[in-house]
């Protein structure tokens, strides 16, 4: 099973979701980078469950040890070990699962592939693992920090049927986006999508929607053409989060309702010398590599799969069941997938970033 991502700056996570801890070793991140775990909580914060009413009621305050890689607040160039505690399992609730596979969960897909599974959760297939990659990602984000800081800011763009208004993308701030509960700026829609997800959660049901992301400050040349496009790169890290169903860059499927001469992204001159796009449809990203304009894309994801309705099923063996699921779930994944898009996010441009330093070595 591949649990790592990454060419030059690599993350491979580890842990269950009711086992003792989750965690991640990052690889490929320089010395003498300043780092904490001060540096890390914040964004774990936002992540973590059982912060707001809209999201799953189990409670881990997702306290981040460092465990290797750094010595007196400096990275050593070496493997970055990171582990965050489970606190508050109850593998209980998931009993039934032992002979139940949840409809559209990973249950039988794992035990098809494997011959077993973690029967208390999800296992790996549990969005409890996303917090490792929070943990990497805001590694990856001090490193470039200190080397080419970008400004990376995601936000839910819509939940079920409610659409909000697309913000000032230059402007963006995550303070701006977490001054609202759902993580939506749109301040005409995100109260619409806080009832929508409690009118869900009340009636034992669920819901999908879309988060978006800005990525602004990445400068032109970074990413791989051909194969390891920074496009696919991308589309490879956010339909690696569990939940997602669609990735999308610049208009995405909008573009096929277009013809070339509206499409087209032309040049005008930049002050000082150069050029630079005038228009920016293709979303940051002209041939695999980034041109120097903001990075934008969107990531569907499903409703839940675990809901507590009933649904008529059936077990491993083929007896048809009534399933009502256990469990502590979120209602929408939405609010707390915006900071693991964000993480993702930050991973993809740090390893862009050093493997652009190979390309452009500086001759004397």
């Amino acid at each position: 099973m591949s649990s790592t991502f990454g060419t030059l700056f690599r993350v491979t996570t580890f842990g269950e979701s009711h086992g003792r801890a989750i965690g991640c070793i990052v690889d490929g991140c320089p010395a003498r980078v300043p780092l904490s775990a001060d540096d890390i909580q914040p964004q774990l914060d936002r992540r973590r469950p059982g912060a707001t009413a809209l999201n799953t009621p189990r409670k881990e305050s997702d306290a981040v040890s460092i465990l290797s890689g750094t010595d007196r607040g400096l990275t050593l160039g070496t493997p970055i070990g990171l582990s965050i505690p489970n606190t508050d399992t109850k593998p209980g609730d998931y009993s039934e699962m032992e002979t139940v596979p949840r409809p559209s969960h990973a249950d039988f897909t794992y035990a098809e592939k494997y011959g077993l599974r973690a029967r208390s959760g999800g296992g790996r297939a549990s969005a409890r693992e996303t917090a490792a990659r929070v943990a990497a990602g805001a590694v990856a984000e001090k490193m470039l920090s200190v080397f080419h800081p970008v400004q990376i800011v995601a936000w839910v763009e819509s939940v079920g049927s409610i659409v909000a208004k697309r913000p000032d993308l230059s402007t963006l701030a995550r303070s701006g986006v977490d001054a609202s509960l759902v993580r939506c700026p749109d301040p005409e829609a995100a109260p619409r999508m806080i009832a929508a997800i409690e009118a869900a959660r009340d009636a034992g049901d669920s819901l999908g929607g879309i988060v978006a992301c800005a990525c602004r400050g990445v400068p032109a040349g970074w990413g791989e053409p051909v194969f390891d496009k920074l496009t696919a790169e991308f589309a490879h890290a956010m339909l690696s989060i569990p939940a997602t169903r669609g990735f999308e860059i610049g208009d995405g499927f909008g573009a096929t309702l277009l013809r070339g001469s509206q499409h087209n992204d032309p040049f005008a001159a930049k002050p000082g010398g150069g050029i630079r796009p005038a228009t920016n449809r293709c979303g940051g990203i002209q041939g695999g590599i980034a041109h120097g304009e903001t990075i934008f894309f969107r990531v569907a994801f499903k409703p839940v799969s675990t809901i507590s309705l009933p649904q008529n099923t059936a077990a491993f063996d083929g007896s048809p069941v009534v399933f009502e699921a256990k469990g502590r779930h979120d209602p929408c994944v939405l609010p707390r997938a915006v900071p693991v898009v964000e993480s993702m996010a930050a991973l993809v441009l740090a390893d862009a970033f050093l493997q652009q330093q190979v390309q452009r070595i500086p001759h004397s």
